[in-house]
């Protein structure tokens, strides 16, 4: 009984200890990494709505500008008059709901000489188009002193004024497209005026307070200055910039997020929104005007789902220890009688009595199997005994058991394709053609890391069952290894100065193992006395010039190369065993590396599963059906470029 309850305790103690280790380790963990896949996922999610964002005002300017632009060559090419001007301006401002209003403002006496000011202004008044003279309009300044006339008339090219509000004229808060448009007089270029188009304010505003972020987050827009033209914050818009605001907080912070503004930078950062609240922040220029858009995520609107995930985790933890505390309690007691009888009848079947009775246990539990594992042991130690002589199934076994480790060899190659159905950044495909029930030839790829793809062939020396198991450990060695060491030549080394330890057998294999970059295309490759690999290019089909290393397996501490190339989008590199190019005709003659340069010449290179597939029809053609001497083995790659949605 006290063994008992000591064996109950220390299983209770135990797991719970475990549990509530391993379970706060967990719960912190999850917590910790959903906040930071979050912040990533986050990081995309604002870059992707400010970029839209950007593009959809980027498209309003943009319409305006080149209506602007398009009225400006208008009037260098085209005679016009006054019905002229009027009928163009209105009915630009008609047809392009984007334009509040519009106006050809031209130099003094550039019009009429005995007219000074020139300007007809046409804008929208509640749905209806109006008409006003900017000469008359403008009491205390003529327009050609406004920013809107006079910076495009200095710098001579097209510009998107300030925003500002347009007193006497539009009496809006706006901001001007200008293009000064010019005559050739005596062959020499004039300034004859500017084309403007204005878009309200009010209507950019109304475009980006669109955008539902979250509960509280909104979007804003600052000017190249730093003034604050669309923000929740309505009594700041036009009245203060982020300068002011951070010189009142005496927040350094955003005054240097202010000065990355002005300086056309985006970015990601993390402090006080202007509304307070601690956020998350993407910023982004408009490149036409010179201003910046933001996107605001309040931190505790994010974080509020992870801490709720985190509460019910822990709840159900909690619930889920005290549960396994009692079910350990009565599982441990059960299970102690049971074994206390089965041990007793262990020592009477180690003295050599079969005959024992062994506990009734019809449980399927590990005491369970136990018990009929004894069970069984006793009767195949009977059978045994009385069947030690007879060996009539032994080739019938043997047959099975090659079938069988046929299978397990198969099974332990890649044989889904495309293994990766979610990449578009490459193709690959690779087939294995035992000469006998098991045979030496292996390949394998997989992942380094997200962006880097390792591929590789190999091929042991000898065939049949000790090639096969010489191959399951190479194959495995190179994975893990592979995996964890990355770099081509160390992962030869590595492989090779493990298989050479206890290799009695003496037994080797040819690898050629390489890394893709599936961002830029660079192969980096290393070669353990494999057949070199083909590259097929557009035009070009060519067998790489490669490093031989020496042949994994028989001696260690070898030294191996690693050795690149680039592939460019559509370049394909065929990786094969020699099996290919000894395959023999009855004639004796071998296939050859000039024969797979032919076939490869005239496969196809749409699909690299249809390359494969020829290639071994050729092979069978030309070998006339002869029986196959050694493992056919090939694997092709396809390099398609970068995946841009990645």
């Amino acid at each position: 009984m006290r063994a008992s309850k000591s064996i109950v305790i220390k299983l209770i103690l135990v797991i719970m200890l475990s549990c509530t280790v391993i379970f706060s380790i967990t719960l912190s963990y999850n917590y910790y990494r959903s906040s930071v896949i979050l912040e990533k996922e986050l990081e995309n999610n604002a870059r992707n709505l400010a970029l839209s964002l950007v593009n959809r005002v980027e498209a309003e300017l943009l319409s305006v500008s080149k209506v602007a632009d398009g009225m400006s060559r208008t009037l260098e090419i085209c005679r016009y008059d006054k019905q002229n001007i009027h009928s163009l301006i209105k009915t630009t401002v008609e047809q392009n709901p984007s334009i509040y209003g519009s106006t050809i403002a031209f130099e003094p006496y550039a019009f009429n000489k005995t007219r000074r000011f020139y300007a007809p202004y046409y804008f929208r008044d509640k749905g209806t188009i109006q008409f006003k003279p900017l000469e008359e309009s403008y009491n205390y300044l003529q327009y050609i002193y406004w920013d809107w006339y006079q910076i495009p008339r200095e710098l001579g090219r097209s510009e998107w004024s300030e925003p500002y509000f347009d007193e006497g004229g539009g009496n809006i808060l706006m901001t001007t497209y200008s293009v000064p448009f010019y005559e050739v007089h005596d062959g020499k270029k004039r300034l004859k005026g500017v084309v403007s188009a204005d878009i309200g304010l009010e209507s950019l505003t109304k475009l980006i307070s669109s955008v539902k972020i979250l509960k509280s987050g909104y979007a804003s827009l600052y000017s190249r200055t730093g003034m604050v033209l669309a923000h929740p914050l309505k009594e700041a818009i036009m009245n203060e910039t982020i300068f002011n605001i951070a010189e009142e907080r005496k927040d350094p912070l955003l005054r240097e997020f202010g000065k990355k503004m002005l300086t056309g930078e985006s970015g990601f950062v993390h402090f006080k929104s202007l509304t307070g609240i601690k956020s998350w922040i993407y910023y982004a220029p408009i490149r036409s005007t010179g201003w910046t858009l933001t996107v605001v995520f309040p931190e505790t609107e994010l974080l509020e789902n992870v801490r709720k995930l985190s509460l019910t985790m822990a709840g159900i933890g909690i619930t889920g220890i005290i549960f396994l505390t009692l079910t350990v309690a009565f599982i441990a007691s059960s299970i102690t009688k049971p074994l206390r009888q089965l041990a007793a009848a262990t020592q009477v079947v180690a003295s050599g009595n079969f005959e024992v009775a062994l506990p009734d246990v019809h449980t399927k539990d590990e005491v369970g199997i136990l018990t009929n594992a004894f069970q069984m042991m006793t009767k195949s130690l009977k059978e045994y005994i009385r069947n030690l002589t007879e060996t009539t199934a032994a080739k019938e076994r043997i047959q099975s058991e090659l079938k069988v480790a046929a299978d397990i060899q198969l099974s332990l190659l890649p044989r889904i394709f495309p293994p990766f159905p979610d990449h578009n950044d490459f193709d690959i495909f690779a087939l294995m053609d035992p000469a006998k029930e098991v045979g030496g030839d292996f390949y394998d790829f997989f992942f380094i890391d997200r962006d880097k793809l390792c591929f590789l062939i190999a091929d042991v020396s000898d065939k049949g069952v000790p090639a096969a198991l010489y191959m399951m450990v190479t194959k495995t060695l190179l994975k893990s290894e592979g995996q964890r060491l990355g770099d081509p030549d160390i992962i030869l080394s590595s492989v090779n100065n493990i298989l050479a330890v206890d290799d009695d057998s003496c037994m080797f294999a040819t690898v050629f193992l390489a890394v893709l970059d599936l961002k830029n295309g660079e192969v980096r490759f290393a070669n353990a006395g494999h057949n070199p690999p083909v590259l097929v290019k557009e035009h070009e089909v060519k067998c790489l010039s490669l490093h031989t290393g020496f042949v994994i397996g028989p001696m260690p501490d070898s030294c191996y190369k690693t050795e690149k190339i680039t592939l460019s989008p559509g370049d394909i590199l065929f990786l094969y065993t020699d099996g290919v190019t000894e395959a023999k005709n009855y004639e004796e003659m071998l296939f050859g590396e000039k024969r797979l340069i032919e076939s490869l010449n005239k496969a196809p290179t749409d699909s690299v599963k249809e390359m494969i597939y020829s290639i071994r029809e050729n092979v069978r053609i030309f070998s006339q059906d002869c029986s196959q001497s050694d493992d056919i083995t090939m694997l092709a790659i396809k390099y398609n470029g970068p995946d841009e949605t990645k």
